[in-house]
């Protein structure tokens, strides 16, 4: 009997022909992690030999391959009916005396070291599974909080029969295994309680753009299947890898999920029974884990992937299970296995969706992948309607489960009601390589089956469902092919949600990051209204306030949160790169529109040269509010350690306007020079041309806004479409302020750059500016790679 089982201690990854996958992994990080400090449950398996024995004892494996002969796994009635009869020949063939005896003897080992009332978890665990190019993921069963022998031995033989479920058929069918040389393993380990705390899911990368800085967070109250099944919207975070290594131990970002139920054990029912209860208020309002939680399962993670790659002599991003005892508190690891499908994706081909047209959004949630896709929608409200299901269609369901994964194979997107971005749905979207948008609560409701509709994840973190047919473009290059030019092209970027995707793509680096996206779209407050909440005047923006902000000690806080943390998410994407965040250049008209801004923001006939820019921010009026600017990206470069943001100041007019704000910004913990930091100054003013040997005493570089520049140099309104033919970027007169500030800031050897789509579609601009000897070029995303071979050639022509 010996054989027949292996305790973690003895197991190691090289076994997973032995205990599969699952078990032998669990093995490995028992035996090499533990004193690292990553906490794993002890425990024991049932070998694969264990189950190979029963059946040939039993005389089973022919019955077995007869069963699957002729099978098609397109036909989902035969699939059950012979996955029935399958299950019922594995259950029945390994009720032996061999492995009930097994079984007896160490499960009494583990109620020693755990307590003869501790529960366990009953997990299977195939040999075929957790591979690099192939997860196996809820393709079998496990049974949870189980105790007494008699159901141990019981939940041990489901264990075993479930290697023949219907969607584990279809799984190995679809990857090319053999149904008859995979086989199972059982593991019966320590049940870590989290029905009475949160669990979750960690992965060592980003797992939409499969960006590998970073670790991905996801966690709820409750037993984590409630996140697999899509059941709940779960609090995400990340933590950024380079600086977390570096020493600096912040958060990145915090996502808060509605968590609105949580699965738990039902009393009285039986040990095994889950029940499906609402959270409170309290639990809604607060996230599953503390900052120190995240920060510890993110060097557990980084611990695993960093263990992981030097066993495989390559980088091996992992996706790792998670849970929190109730009981004791603690953090355990209770499986990790190589991450197989963002990390997969080859890198030599950039495809780019761009949504070209536009269109009534029907349903709104988060965004999985990044592609756009057209369809007739199916909704799908029960398993009853599988069959209806046509190739090409949209699926529009409350959730998904494994069960339907040969129907998302036809889709060309998936929409469910319910779920984040770990959630069945999600998985199984990205590993088929079709846009979903989860979490779109009552899209099942708002869409009806025959309706055309485009599903559009091109748009940063929200996921839309536009009503029809809308165009989108896709941009397909091969990086490997792309010439770089000498001069440096950089991204134009304010939606952090786009950032991972964005740093994947060739680049060196922002060149213009544009804080008042993110206080517009993350925010949505005056700063003001938030720096000095007593002077808000109107009742209905105090409860706007008071409900954006609750869980804050201070609304101050909120808007410090939101906004550091969306400048860190571009800072960390592109790190170590340098990444040039511009202060807020909102005007008083467009400050006005944000929640109690109105009160706060004078009334001016011409905002577009009124209070904007570096004269609000010394000035009684905004000084407030330009604290807690000051004080977000001073976090972000102290506390999370992204020291290559520099700052850029917008709309200065003079030097005497500059020096007040670099003396603010030195009061507020942002001190020019002061560990490597830089501040740049936009040029954008005729003055700032006129004046840049003076400027340049001031400031380390220059970003030409020809925006702003060719209005204020040709005395064009650039917002009047009636004078529009006047607005002229080419110009000579323009022309001649651009060689002015490039051989200005080259004679003062300073950084210049230009930001604006000019160089990309005008390729005499871009000629004109490399001949000059311009230092960078910032240009929208999909620009980038335009943009490097208009400049490649120009710079050809300059040799």
């Amino acid at each position: 009997m010996a054989e027949y089982v292996r305790w973690f201690r003895d197991l190691g990854v090289a076994d997973v022909p032995l205990v599969g996958g699952k078990t032998s992994s669990l093995g490995e990080l028992y035996n090499t992690l533990s004193g690292e400090g990553v906490r794993v449950p002890n425990g024991f398996a049932l070998t694969a030999e264990a189950y190979r024995d029963s059946l040939t004892k039993a005389g089973a494996w022919d019955k077995l391959r007869d069963l699957f002969a002729k099978l098609d796994v397109t036909d989902t009635k035969a699939l059950s009916r012979a996955a029935k009869s399958a299950r019922a020949i594995v259950y029945a063939a390994t009720d032996t005396r061999e492995i009930r005896q097994a079984i007896e003897a160490s499960y009494a080992k583990l109620q020693k070291e755990y307590g003869k009332n501790a529960a366990v978890a009953v997990r299977s665990s195939a040999t075929a599974e957790d591979l690099p190019n192939a997860s196996f993921a809820g393709q079998h069963e496990s049974y949870l909080n189980i105790s007494g022998l008699e159901n141990v031995i019981e939940a041990c033989r489901r264990c075993f029969a479930s290697i023949f479920t219907d969607r584990a058929i279809v799984y190995r069918k679809n990857n090319g295994f053999d149904q008859l040389k995979v086989y199972l393993s059982v593991a019966v380990m320590k049940m870590v309680r989290s029905d009475l705390a949160s669990s979750g899911v960690v992965f060592t990368l980003d797992t939409e753009s499969g960006f590998r800085d970073v670790v991905f967070i996801t966690g709820a109250y409750g037993l984590g299947e409630t996140i697999v099944q899509g059941e709940v919207d779960p609090d995400e975070f990340y933590v950024h890898k380079p600086t977390y290594r570096a020493g600096h131990r912040a958060v990145l970002s915090h996502t808060l999920g509605s968590k609105r139920i949580k699965m738990t054990y039902a009393k009285g029912k039986g040990a095994a029974t889950t029940v499906l209860k609402p959270t409170t208020a309290a639990e809604r309002a607060g996230y599953c884990l503390n900052d120190r939680e995240v920060l510890e399962l993110a060097g557990h993670a980084i611990a695993i992937e960093d263990h992981y790659s030097k066993a495989a002599g390559m980088p091996r991003p992992m996706d790792i299970e998670w849970a929190k005892d109730g009981a004791d508190g603690k953090l355990y690891i209770i499986q990790a296995r190589p991450e197989t499908v963002a990390s997969q994706r080859g890198a030599g081909v950039l495809e780019t969706y761009t949504l070209k047209g536009k269109g009534h959004a029907v349903a709104t949630g988060r965004a999985v992948g990044e592609k756009i896709a057209t369809g007739k929608a199916r909704v799908i409200t029960s398993t009853r309607d599988l069959s209806k299901f046509k190739d090409g269609e949209v699926l529009i369901a409350r959730t998904t489960s494994p069960d339907w994964q040969p129907i998302m194979k036809k889709a060309a997107a998936i929409v469910t009601d319910r779920g984040g971005r770990t959630c069945h749905a999600a998985i199984v979207a990205r590993e088929l390589g079709v846009p979903a948008v989860v979490g779109a609560e009552n899209a099942t409701t708002k869409i009806r089956t025959g309706q055309k509709v485009t599903v559009s994840c091109a748009e940063g973190e929200a996921g839309h469902v536009y009503e029809g047919a809308v165009a989108f473009d896709i941009a397909r290059s091969s990086a490997d092919k792309i010439k770089r030019p000498k001069t440096a092209i950089m991204a134009n970027l304010g939606n952090p949600d786009l950032a991972f995707r964005t740093a994947m793509l060739p680049n060196d680096g922002v060149g213009l990051a544009r804080m008042e996206f993110i206080i517009n779209e993350y925010i949505g407050i005056h700063p003001m209204a938030l720096a000095q909440p007593k002077k808000v005047a109107s009742a209905a923006d105090r409860r706007k306030i008071e409900k954006l902000t609750r869980g804050y000690k201070k609304p101050a806080d909120f808007f410090v949160e939101k906004l550091s943390e969306g400048v860190g998410t571009i800072a960390a994407a592109f790190y170590p790169k340098p990444v040039i965040i511009r202060l807020s250049d909102f005007k008083s008209n467009e400050y006005a529109s944000l929640i109690a801004g109105a009160g706060f923001e004078p009334k001016e006939d011409n905002p577009m040269i009124g209070f904007r820019g570096a004269s609000r921010y010394a000035h009684p009026a905004y000084a407030a509010g330009f604290a807690l600017e000051c004080k977000a990206l001073a976090r972000v470069r102290n506390e999370m350690g992204l020291d290559n943001l520099r700052i850029m100041v917008p709309f200065c007019r003079r030097e005497e306007e500059a020096r007040k704000v670099i003396a603010t910004m030195a009061e507020h913990g942002l001190k020019r020079g002061e560990k490597g930091l830089e501040i740049f100054v936009m040029c954008e003013i005729p003055n700032n041309v006129i004046r840049i040997d003076a400027f340049s005493e001031l400031f380390d570089g220059f970003s030409i806004g020809s925006n702003d520049l060719t209005q204020l140099t040709l005395g064009v309104d650039r917002d009047s479409e009636i004078v529009a033919f006047d607005f002229v970027e080419n110009d000579p007169g323009m022309l001649e302020m651009l060689r002015l500030a490039i051989t200005g800031a080259k004679r003062n050897h300073r950084h210049i750059g230009i930001c604006g789509e000019a160089p990309a579609n005008d390729p005499e601009i871009a000629a004109y500016l490399a001949r000059l000897g311009i230092d960078s070029i910032s240009v929208n995303p999909a620009s980038l790679i335009k943009t490097m071979k208009i400049v490649a050639e120009a710079e050809k022509k300059v040799r």
